[in-house]
């Protein structure tokens, strides 16, 4: 599981109004368009649906569309959101007692009271998602960091200051309680790129 994310250069992935901001050079965008052709899933949630309404969409020269998984445990996608019409297979992922009714998408519960991240990889296993590219937003991220999920983090640090206590980080939720359990990281790549630095690490296990 590759995450991926732009954030400033404090961590924050958008302003404290929570307003949807293009932290992304355009050489950047062009990265991210081949990490989606390149996955057999994006995964995002439903945060990010409310607030940025993305599309998930590879580009055309891919030559088919990945799957777009949708973490909402409580059904509070909007039916509208670009994320369900139709352009590419979606998969919402809610937890159990939720029956939101979207169109164009399949609905599977897992879990109960949140959706069992977990038990949704391995649906997604199941189904032959072998790459899965999760886009956000920081809720979701530091959950599957949390639960051992991910492989691999990159984050174009953009060269701007947000600042904002309640503006959402890379890594939202309640947070590690000490140093001795949080992620390590590996760093692979530091790049300097248009507007800001790709950092690229690896997931570090065993000790």
């Amino acid at each position: 599981m590759l995450v991926n994310c732009a954030a400033s250069a404090d961590g924050k992935l958008a302003t404290a109004a929570r307003v949807q901001t293009r932290l992304s050079s355009g050489a950047d965008l062009e990265r991210v368009r081949a990490l989606r052709g390149s996955s057999d899933a994006i995964m995002v949630g439903v945060g990010t649906v409310l607030s940025d309404d993305p599309g998930l969409l590879a580009p055309s020269s891919a030559g088919r569309q990945p799957l777009r998984v949708v973490v909402d445990s409580r059904g509070r996608s909007p039916p509208g959101a670009r994320v369900f019409d139709g352009k590419a297979p979606t998969l919402l992922a809610t937890a159990r007692g939720s029956s939101p009714r979207v169109p164009n998408a399949e609905v599977v519960s897992v879990g109960d009271g949140k959706v069992d991240l977990v038990a949704l990889m391995g649906i997604l296993a199941d189904r032959g998602v072998r790459r899965l590219l999760v886009e956000g937003g920081g809720q979701l991220i530091f959950a599957l960091f949390e639960r051992d999920l991910v492989d691999e983090l990159s984050v174009f640090v953009a060269d701007v200051i947000l600042g904002g206590a309640a503006a959402p980080t890379v890594a939202d939720g309640e947070g590690f309680t000490d140093l001795a359990r949080a992620t390590r990281l590996t760093c692979t790549e530091a790049r300097r790129m248009d507007g800001g630095t790709l950092l690229r690490y690896d997931v570090a296990r065993g000790g």
